[in-house]
């Protein structure tokens, strides 16, 4: 398929996306669909040919502010500030079955936007999106506190609440635009909070789709805010805004430690999910072709712009140059194309500056003594493609190895039966602890490894682990907090210890 031109592209929308793409975008801030104050737009590109096909509202600090003022009155006082656990939870699900509902929408949109494959963001992020709001709908009733015997013997009767955060500062990345935006909306509308959302400047329809079926299943006005805008406007405005309770950033590790020092103006609540380098390690006994086919996944789904992608991979000596083959071929196979082609594999990268980062960690990879198996530069006559990267003969010093790539590079490192212990060692030896993986059928050794390997999410004979019930986070540089499961609900409360005299 040829993708010069946009008009091919949207041709393949179905009716509903096409009247959304084409429609003039506003923010969404106390119920209302409004311009940002000055007037200004950000060009939403298509990322498989870089054309123009949309604008957004440049929101900035006049416009957090608005919102952050209609999620406080939100907060503070009418339906929602009255609304019964229940009724949340009802709402919550109503969300869930609207997104179910427009799932090929959202699907389409998210493709065009991103650039990811079609059929990945269906299948993938929009059912995993209302998955996770109808799970959270059933925590709304089940918040509760407990009573608490007092080790002094005091006559009291002592008990906790635990009671929504409050106004609630979200920022998302271009990755999973739309999954990341419900990861955080979904516990925090559970527990009762209220939202201003800033989705990545890069892909922001899928947050203004969102809002419009946020205001669909009825929601009252303020709760649910969305101010489309750059990073270093809106989204520092929002970081640093007083009256805000709780910023939930997730994106890379640099623009973590911003977000937390603008956080700093009111000591705010801070989670932040951020960068990871995840290591893959095969043993000699591993299942080869189970092996081959979940790495390959580990590495290459979403073009590898994904935190948990499994860019290390360790190779046992007695078993590299046959899980490479089928790497190799793997990779090779794989359809490259626009994300809108129900075809299409591997997408382009989310933009011209993320192309151009990857290509220059290819080329140090190269320049440093790597070996290049297949893949190792960009492909197509437009657009911001980069092929499929596989670079053998790497070691922990390079830059490849230890810096976040978020392109589909994989680095292999391999090792030898007398380096076993020492494999562990080294894929701890990074900033990040975000993922691991581990392949091996001696299911004691799988244990033992997975106790040592610093990660948030460990994976046996599989990669990529993901689960609405499974708290999702990381060690070191990869973040605070654990986002999905109970944990998640935690992140959007507050305890409040009350003791009354008998």
């Amino acid at each position: 398929m040829s993708v010069e031109n946009t008009n091919d592209l949207l041709a393949l929308l179905g009716p509903a996306a096409t009247a959304f793409v084409n429609k003039e975008h506003k923010l969404f801030i106390d119920g209302e669909w409004v311009s940002a104050v000055k007037g200004e737009t950000l060009d939403v590109i298509n990322p498989a040919n870089g054309e123009v096909f949309a604008r957004v509202p440049a929101g900035e600090s006049i416009d957090i502010d608005r919102a952050v003022k209609a999620a406080r009155r939100a907060f503070e006082q009418g339906a929602w500030a009255e609304m019964s656990p229940s009724a949340r939870g009802k709402l919550l699900w109503r969300l869930g079955d609207l997104v179910e509902k427009n799932a090929d929408e959202l699907a389409q949109i998210e493709a065009l936007d991103n650039g990811k494959p079609v059929n990945d963001a269906r299948w993938g992020d929009v059912a995993f999106s209302h998955e996770l709001l109808h799970y959270m709908a059933g925590w709304s009733t089940k918040i509760n506190g407990e009573t608490i015997s007092l080790v002094s013997g005091a006559p009291f009767h002592a008990y906790t609440l635990r009671t929504p955060v409050g106004v609630c500062g979200q920022i998302v990345p271009w990755n999973f635009s739309l999954m990341m935006a419900v990861w955080k909306v979904a516990p925090a509308l559970a527990a009762g909070c209220t939202i201003v959302l800033k989705p990545a400047e890069q892909t922001p329809l899928t947050a203004l789709r969102l809002a419009e079926l946020v205001e669909e299943a009825g929601f009252p006005a303020g709760v649910f805010n969305v101010v489309t805008g750059n990073g270093e406007t809106a989204g520092a405005a929002l970081a640093e805004h007083t009256d805000v309770d709780k910023i939930a950033f997730t994106g890379s590790t640099e623009v973590g430690r911003k977000i937390l020092a603008a956080a700093g103006t009111n000591l705010k609540k801070v989670s932040l999910e951020l960068g990871g380098k995840s290591p893959m390690i095969v043993y000699a006994d591993a299942d080869i072709d189970k092996a081959v086919s979940a790495i390959a996944s580990g590495i290459f789904y979403n073009m590898g712009q994904t935190c948990t992608a499994g860019t290390r991979l360790y190779l046992h000596n007695d078993v590299a140059d046959k899980v490479l083959e089928g790497l190799v071929s793997h990779a090779r196979a794989l359809k490259m194309g626009p994300g809108l082609d129900q075809e299409t594999q591997i997408g382009p990268l989310v933009s011209a500056e993320q192309k151009q980062r990857v290509c220059d960690y290819i080329a140090s990879g190269l320049a440093e003594g790597a070996t290049l198996l297949t893949g190792g530069g960009s492909w197509g006559t437009s657009g911001y493609f980069v092929e499929p990267t596989i670079l053998d003969n790497t070691h922990n010093d390079m830059r490849v190895v230890q810096e976040e790539i978020f392109g589909p590079v994989l680095c292999v490192i391999r090792f030898s039966e007398a380096e076993e212990e020492n494999v562990v060692i080294q894929a701890n030896n990074s900033i990040y602890g975000l993922a691991a993986s581990i392949f091996t059928q001696d299911i004691s050794r799988a244990h033992r490894v997975a106790k040592r390997l610093k990660a948030g999410t460990i994976g046996i004979n599989t990669h990529h682990v993901i689960d609405p019930a499974l708290p999702f986070g990381g060690f070191k540089q990869s973040g605070w907090g654990r986002e999905m499961g109970w944990e998640a609900i935690e992140l959007y409360t507050e305890l409040r210890s009350v003791g009354v005299a008998l």
